[in-house]
């Protein structure tokens, strides 16, 4: 993920680990849309948290699912049975409104993709997977090596551990000569995050499909970012209607706890076996009930359509000052800007807005709690057209 310039290190972070940059911002509390920074300050989060607290801060229903569960059975393993685990499966299946029919519950993102990839190779034999320029996948060893440009930057393995290779970003007619009867799987975020929120087309995405089961290659949906409502669809896959082989997901499913999902349909899900998917924290009781929570507000406070409604009032509204376009879906919003998006983002900071840029140097980012309303909308167009263009 795209950081902010480094700065000196704060007191009190002698002992972390020094390999993220730090915004100049120290987050103390927060509540609803709004953090409160150090110096008593009210921030408005526009950021999520890296698109991850999709129902703001202090939400009494998550708050109290989590507290209820602590004080029953803070953890036992998928050795035993939970109902809890089972209703949060339930749960999630339903709430995707596809044709999936199981879920493998995990840690993170980047771990769901792992299994996605090995899930892939065990059913079909291959060992290259195809994936999509612009992509951000994880930073593990398979998921890594999907990932653009890790090899480049950051991925300090020796080699990958399977063959990759890069489908130009939207190019229909280079399908065909990536994808091919070596192809384990294809894995595609289908609206890209990091990248600076890609919109990667229903026509890209559905031609991926086509190729997929013209070769019998696996389509792994990457819906870490860009799922559990982020664009105002339970899934991209309902808003694209393509339906891939597989779904991971993760960062809002949790609201802030650590917890993320295999979906699968009906042909991956009849693959298993006992013992081929393994995970020791992975669908914990804490995570499961947090899951449930996430998904009863999300339908009973309607919030799926205000992510799309309040979305497109972002859109409609915010082309002023040194934003001059939008892309994404939902509250996956990118703004291209005039002058470098990092230039930008500085200055709303220092304005009390906390927003996110991309890989693409001339993208504000933005990825916002669901409960976000008009008004904080009009205060980030109000802004950005005090900014210079």
């Amino acid at each position: 993920m795209n950081s902010p310039a480094p700065r000196p290190v704060s007191p009190g972070t002698d002992f972390l680990a020094p390999v993220f940059a730090l915004y100049p911002l120290e987050v103390v509390s927060g509540q609803g849309v709004w953090l409160t920074n150090s110096r008593g300050e009210r921030v408005l989060d526009l950021y999520g948290g890296h698109a991850v607290a999709a129902l703001g801060y202090g939400h009494p229903g998550f708050t109290q699912a989590l507290t209820r569960q602590a004080q029953s059975c803070n953890f036992q393993s998928n050795a035993v049975a939970m109902q809890v685990r089972t209703r949060a499966a339930e749960r999630l299946v339903r709430f995707s409104r596809l044709p999936v029919t199981s879920v493998f519950f995990v840690n993170s993102g980047a771990e769901a993709n792992e299994n996605a990839l090995k899930l892939g190779f065990k059913m079909t034999g291959r060992s290259q997977v195809c994936a999509v320029v612009g992509g951000f996948h994880g930073r593990t060893a398979g998921a890594g090596a999907v990932t653009w440009g890790a090899q480049q930057k950051w991925y300090s393995y020796p080699r990958t551990p399977f063959d990759v290779s890069f489908i130009p970003r939207g190019n229909i007619d280079a399908i065909s000569g990536f994808v091919t009867k070596e192809t384990a799987s294809v894995i595609v975020e289908p609206v890209q995050g990091l990248a600076g929120a890609v919109d990667l087309s229903k026509e890209f995405l559905q031609a991926l499909r086509k190729r997929c089961d013209e070769v019998g290659a696996l389509l792994i949906f990457d819906e870490v970012q860009c799922g559990m409502g982020r664009v105002g669809y339970p899934f991209a896959a309902n808003m694209y209607e393509v339906m891939p082989d597989m779904i991971t997901t993760a960062k809002a499913l949790g609201n802030g706890y650590p917890c993320a999902a295999l979906l699968t349909n009906a042909k991956v899900s009849g693959a298993f076996k006992l013992d081929l998917l393994g995970t020791t924290f992975g669908g914990g009781p804490m995570a499961c009930a947090v899951i449930e929570a996430v998904i009863d507000a999300m339908e009973t406070e309607n919030l799926l359509e205000r992510v799309r409604r309040v979305g497109a009032y972002i859109r409609q509204t915010c082309l002023v000052g040194p934003v001059t376009a939008h892309q994404g879906a939902g509250f996956l919003t990118g703004l291209r800007t005039t002058r470098p998006a990092k230039e930008v983002q500085a200055e709303l900071l220092e304005c009390g807005i906390l927003a996110g840029t991309a890989t693409d140097p001339h993208i504000l980012r933005l990825l916002p709690p669901f409960i976000l309303e008009e008004e904080q909308v009009d205060m980030l167009r109000d802004t950005l057209a005090d900014l210079p263009a």
